[in-house]
């Protein structure tokens, strides 16, 4: 009787785990479904970046512009541009330009755009703690990498249960660095100027134009 109230608890764990693994990836497909029905999105962001035993605090602001595959990037004093076909890294502390071109099919290329969908692959998912955090549900996914070889250890996705946008991203490296992006500011199809993803070569004339291919 014993061993078969442990196999009965354990077949219920089991089954438990299982149902909130689905609703892990349920909440998951919501949230992508969401960020692909939008024109367009404009992001405001706290980036932090944490390794108490590195000695290492580091925080910075950014925003991105996101358009399909196209986008435009300021974080940590660079501009990136991407308009489908190139991608341009403008660093005026050096008054140079960076020209590259991107696969956009490329699996392995990381843009802005896939910052918001990158869970869809190579991830086992955990349904996690809620929070009520400024008024807002927040629902957290536990993101596992697949892969021994990354160097990640978890990533925790909060997702806002009401707008099904992405609030907040905490990523736990294997060697203890914690790196923390906070959505300030999540905007849709706003009107964009036609040439907003457009690299304009004319307005840096004194900058070094480095081709990498």
């Amino acid at each position: 009787m014993k061993h078969f109230i442990q196999f009965a608890f354990l077949l219920f764990f089991s089954f438990s785990i299982q149902a909130q693994d689905k609703k892990a990836k349920a909440l998951l497909d919501e949230v992508t479904a969401k960020v692909k029905s939008y024109d367009n999105i404009q992001i405001d962001f706290k980036y932090s970046l944490n390794n108490s035993k590195e000695n290492i605090n580091q925080e910075s602001k950014g925003n991105v512009i996101l358009k399909g595959n196209q986008y435009v990037l300021n974080f940590m004093g660079i501009t990136k541009i991407f308009d489908g076909k190139k991608s341009y890294t403008i660093v005026p502390e050096d008054e140079e330009i960076s020209i590259s071109s991107v696969d956009d099919n490329d699996e392995n290329a990381i843009t802005p755009s896939k910052m918001l969908t990158f869970f869809n692959k190579g991830y086992k998912y955990a349904w996690d703690i809620t929070q009520n955090i400024k008024g807002r549900k927040i629902q957290y996914i536990k993101l596992t990498p697949l892969s021994s070889k990354d160097q990640r250890k978890e990533i925790l996705l909060g997702i806002d249960i009401q707008t099904k946008h992405i609030y907040n991203l905490i990523e736990t490296g294997k060697n203890g660095t914690k790196t923390t992006i906070v959505v300030n500011s999540f905007k849709t199809n706003q009107p964009l100027s036609k040439n907003q993803f457009t690299f304009v070569q004319s307005k840096y004339p004194k900058y070094y134009i480095n081709k990498l291919d």
